[in-house]
């Protein structure tokens, strides 16, 4: 028998391209107008595993590249969600929705919520709070912007409220397809024992970019992600039925990506559902 595990998969998919490429070369072989989301958690410029630490002047300079070109191939009725945390120099911390803001308005984008991603688990921290979530800008491109609540509903709190005067007094007063997850969002960051987890330090949980892709893009819509990492927002878009595209530096991590694609096409690959509730200790709900 041949030994195929020295056998290369084929990076390749009929609804994804996926490069080790610059972002920017990678950008500008994209038609105009042909993305409908560009989602993606560029780097902070803490010194990470897979930065190079830049001047802040020169890492903005770097972004508003990046940020144009995004500009360019979105589509006139799509989305941009940048995700970013805060910058740390010296114990001091710069957060970089605020840094970064300004250069999405200089393109003339809307900017339609400040989601707070809140997360249990991080670094603790000994002179300041220790820090717990993060924020995802989500700009438009102009007033007439896809944007599906339904799909991405959650559990109401009391799904049997009722009306109790009025026309509709004693009819259900919730949707019953449940409620709008607001702009403030739980969901488990990718640490050492979850399921996701992948040879990536930072790296974005799919049901974090699952309620992205749902909400702000329809079937077969292009799904682009600039600083792809290990594959998440591709897992998340492929996973519903639209088309994904990509790039990252690091050639470890697009391997990665592509075998987690292999692994989605072969329902093999496990991932946390985008709706599931945190564990609380005290009501002892299953994880």
């Amino acid at each position: 028998m041949p030994d195929t595990s020295l056998v290369a998969r084929l990076q390749r998919d009929a609804h994804a391209e996926i490069k080790c490429q610059d972002n920017l070369k990678f950008m500008r072989k994209l038609e105009d107008e042909s993305m409908h989301l560009i989602v993606t958690s560029p780097p902070y410029n803490i010194g990470k595993e897979y930065e190079e630490k830049i001047s802040q002047e020169k890492y903005i300079e770097e972004q508003a590249a990046c940020i144009a070109e995004a500009v360019r191939v979105l589509h006139p009725k799509g989305s941009i969600c940048w995700q970013v945390g805060n910058h740390v120099q010296n114990g001091e911390i710069f957060p970089l929705d605020i840094v970064l803001y300004t250069l999405f308005k200089n393109h003339r984008l809307q900017l339609r919520n400040r989601i707070v991603w809140t997360f249990g688990h991080g670094l603790h921290c000994q002179k300041r709070f220790s820090g717990r979530h993060e924020t995802i800008l989500w700009f438009t491109k102009s007033d007439e912007y896809t944007f599906n609540l339904d799909p991405v509903r959650i559990p109401s709190k009391y799904p049997e409220k009722k009306h109790f005067k009025g026309p509709n007094k004693g009819k259900l007063s919730s949707n019953p397809l449940g409620k709008n997850p607001s702009d403030v969002w739980d969901i488990p960051n990718v640490k050492s024992n979850h399921v996701e987890k992948a040879d990536h330090p930072c790296q974005f949980p799919v049901g974090l970019v699952e309620r992205l892709v749902l909400s702000l893009t329809n079937l077969g819509d292009s799904v682009l992600d600039p600083y792809i990492g290990v594959g998440s927002s591709a897992i998340a878009a492929l996973k519903h039925h639209r088309n994904a595209y990509g790039c990252d530096l690091d050639k470890s991590y697009i391997d990665i990506a592509w075998e987690r694609v292999h692994q989605l096409r072969a329902g093999e690959l496990r991932t946390r559902p985008m709706n599931k509730p945190v564990y609380d200790p005290n009501t002892k709900e299953i994880e």
